[in-house]
């Protein structure tokens, strides 16, 4: 199994950039899909982007496209979100999943594996 943990989190101004990290404990780690989730408050969980085990796939969400980017790095146990052009609506706590058949997926239920999450704040 893995446990994902956040950082990178913070407050930034319309326009601006941060880069998140998960970085997850467990010796498989790169064979899981990993995705990246956000939660507005009064909102659902939405994926945000998501990529595969080897990092050869990708998925964004279509208000992201162009703005996101993820990445993995299975030497060092990490999966990272840049995440450039912010918006005040891409205020969310942001959320860490790991899928256990290495896909790419959209879908929260199929995540097995979940981090405690980071604040993202985009002020106008």
């Amino acid at each position: 199994q893995v446990q994902p943990v956040e950082s990178g989190g913070g407050l930034v101004q319309a326009g601006g950039s941060l880069r998140l990290s998960c970085a997850a404990s467990g010796r498989t780690f790169s064979q899981y899909g990993m995705g990246w989730f956000r939660q507005a408050p009064g909102k659902e969980r939405e994926c945000v982007a998501a990529i595969t085990w080897s990092g050869g796939n990708t998925y964004y969400v279509d208000s992201v496209k162009g703005r996101f980017t993820i990445s993995r790095d299975n030497a060092k146990n990490t999966v990272y979100l840049q995440m450039n052009s912010l918006k005040p609506e891409d205020t969310a706590v942001y959320y860490c999943a790991a899928d256990r058949y290495g896909l790419a997926r959209a879908v929260a239920d199929v995540y097995d594996y979940w981090g405690q999450g980071t604040q993202v704040t985009v002020s106008s």
